[in-house]
C-alpha cells in the first residue's frame, strides 16, 4: 500500500524536521519546503496527499499559498499551523478552505489525528461531523452573554478587550469564558476557536 504523502512548509528548519521525523516513524511519506515558494515551483499537478503548512512566513504566508492553490483548483486538504493569538488568521483560512488548523505547540496526537482525518475526508469536516453537531447543540444551551463572549474570544479578544466592548471586567469576562467552556465541554481555548470555526459559528 503506499504511504499517504504530507508535504510540510514551514521556514523553521527544526520545526520541519521535526514534523517529518514524526510522520515518517508514523509510516506517513513526507516531503519539505522551507517556503510557499518553494511548495510552489516543486508542485506537482493535481497536488496529492495532504499539505500542512505554517502560516506566518516570508514572501508567501500560509493564507496567500492557499488562496494561490485554490486559484489554481488545487483541491488537496490543508491544514495550518499557527501560533499563539493566531485566531484571527485561522478563521480567515477556515474561510479561504483549509479543512484544519492546530496551534503551535501542539502534541504528536493533536497533528497526527488532524492529518489522518484530512486525508480521510479530502475537505473541510463540515457540519455533518458528530462532534460538530454536538458543539453545536451545547452552544445553543450558552445565555446570551456567554454567546457573547464566546463570538468576542473566537475572534481574538482578550478578557481585557471583551470587557471594554461589553462594559463588564475581565474578571466578570474570564467567569463567564469557564462557564461557557464547561458547558460546551472543550478542553482548551484553542478546541473552542476550532470547533467554532469548523461549525461555522466564526
Amino acid at each position: 500500500m503506499t504511504p499517504d504523502l504530507v508535504h510540510v512548509i514551514d521556514d523553521d528548519a527544526a520545526m520541519r524536521d521535526s514534523v517529518a521525523f514524526l510522520l515518517g516513524t508514523e509510516g506517513f511519506a513526507v516531503r519539505q519546503y522551507d517556503s510557499g515558494v518553494d511548495f510552489l515551483e516543486r508542485l506537482e499537478k493535481p497536488a496529492s496527499g495532504c499539505i500542512l503548512t505554517d502560516i506566518r512566513m516570508p514572501v508567501i504566508d500560509g493564507l496567500e499559498l492557499l488562496r494561490r492553490l485554490r486559484a489554481a483548483g488545487h483541491a488537496a486538504p490543508v491544514i495550518m499551523m499557527t501560533a499563539h493569538g493566531d485566531v484571527p488568521l485561522a478563521v480567515e483560512a477556515m474561510k479561504l478552505g483549509a479543512c484544519d488548523f492546530i496551534e503551535k505547540p501542539f502534541d504528536d496526537e493533536t497533528l497526527l489525528h488532524a492529518l489522518r482525518s484530512a486525508l480521510r475526508r479530502g475537505g473541510p469536516v463540515g457540519t455533518v461531523d458528530p462532534t460538530i453537531q454536538e458543539f453545536i447543540r451545547r452552544v445553543e444551551t450558552l445565555s446570551e452573554r456567554e454567546r457573547q463572549v464566546l463570538d468576542h474570544l473566537v475572534a481574538g479578544g482578550t478578557s481585557k478587550e471583551i470587557g471594554r466592548t461589553l462594559d463588564i471586567s475581565p474578571r466578570t469576562v474570564e467567569i463567564y469564558r469557564a462557564k461557557l467552556m464547561a458547558k460546551t465541554q472543550a478542553a482548551s481555548l484553542q478546541e473552542l476557536v476550532r470547533w467554532s470555526v469548523l461549525a461555522g459559528l466564526a
